[in-house]
C-alpha cells in the first residue's frame, strides 16, 4: 500500500485522529479527508503538509499544518482517550460483577425459599453424581 497515489475519504463519518502511518505514503498525490469528525494534530510528514487546506475542511477539531488552526498544549491527547477507555472498562467490570451477584443470589434464594425447587435441584445433583460415577467405573 506504499504506492497508493489517490485517497478520498471525504464525508465518511470518520472519527478519531489521523494515523501516523498515513504520513509515510510517499507516492500519495491526492488526499481528501474533508467533512469527517477527525480530531487532534495532523501527523508530521512531508506528504500530509503538502496538501491544501481544503483536503481537511469540515473537521473542526483538527489542527496543525497546513490548517490555520494551531494546536494548543491542552489539545486532546491519547492520554485522555486512554483514561476514558479505562473508565469505560471499569464500568464494564462493575456491571458484570453486579449481574453475577444478582443472578447468583436470585438462584440461591429461590432454591432456599422454595422447598420443591430445593428438592428437585439436589435430586438433579445426586443423579448427576451417579451418572458420572457410572461413566468412570
Amino acid at each position: 500500500m506504499k504506492k497508493l497515489e489517490s485517497l478520498d475519504f471525504s464525508k465518511n463519518q470518520l472519527s478519531d485522529e489521523i494515523p501516523e502511518s498515513l504520513s509515510s505514503l510517499s507516492f500519495l498525490s491526492y488526499l481528501n479527508l474533508s467533512y469527517n469528525n477527525l480530531t487532534g494534530k495532523i501527523p508530521l510528514g512531508t506528504q500530509l503538509q503538502g496538501f491544501s487546506e481544503f483536503s481537511y475542511i469540515g473537521n473542526h477539531d483538527l489542527c496543525g499544518t497546513p490548517l490555520t488552526k494551531l494546536c494548543s498544549q491542552g489539545a486532546k491527547s491519547k492520554d485522555t482517550k486512554v483514561g476514558s477507555e479505562s473508565e469505560l472498562l471499569s464500568w464494564f467490570y462493575i456491571g458484570i460483577e453486579s449481574g453475577f451477584v444478582t443472578g447468583f443470589l436470585g438462584v440461591c434464594s429461590a432454591i432456599f425459599l422454595n422447598s420443591k425447587w430445593r428438592h428437585t435441584y439436589f435430586k438433579f445433583l445426586y443423579d448427576l453424581r451417579d451418572r458420572i460415577y457410572v461413566m468412570i467405573v
